[in-house]
């Protein structure tokens, strides 16, 4: 979808050399995908700059947390304007979460979907299998063809 709407998304992560996602950077992203670890030492490289952020999202947060990653979390929220939205996803989000990441969030709402395995009688599913390189092409048709952009 990114690359039919002439998106520049980077993913940077920890384990793998740090030079190209570097270079990546330096080239300009629009979607920026990163572990926490990752992107504090790219913050403190100055290989990135989180001043334009406009929609922060932290998806996994309760597993973020446990894994000891809220220090980390709590710079790259500051790092970030103070005017951008900010989605939280958990599977399993209970008051303890919501106090650690509460000062991060302004005004929240709290979305809950049904329990694992129901889905909405709004929802139609179905399984096309595709070849990997024909996914994007498939999905694009898919979309169009219900009426999205």
């Amino acid at each position: 979808i990114a690359k039919l709407r002439g998106l520049r998304v980077a993913n940077v992560v920890g384990g793998v050399k740090i030079e190209p996602q570097i270079d990546r950077l330096a080239r300009g992203v629009d979607v920026l995908i990163a572990t926490p670890g990752r992107l504090i030492d790219l913050m403190n490289q100055k290989a990135v700059n989180l001043g334009d952020v406009q929609v922060l999202v932290l998806d996994e947060a309760d597993r973020m947390l446990d894994m000891g990653f809220l220090p980390s979390v709590r710079r790259i929220v500051e790092a970030t304007p103070a005017t951008r939205q900010t989605l939280l996803f958990s599977a399993t989000i209970d008051k303890g979460v919501l106090d650690q990441v509460d000062a991060m969030l302004n005004d929240p709402a709290i979305v809950q979907i049904a329990a694992k395995g129901e889905t909405a009688d709004t929802v139609e599913q179905y399984i096309a299998r595709v070849p990997h390189t024909l996914k994007p092409d498939m999905l694009a048709a898919l979309l169009k063809e219900r009426g999205h952009r």
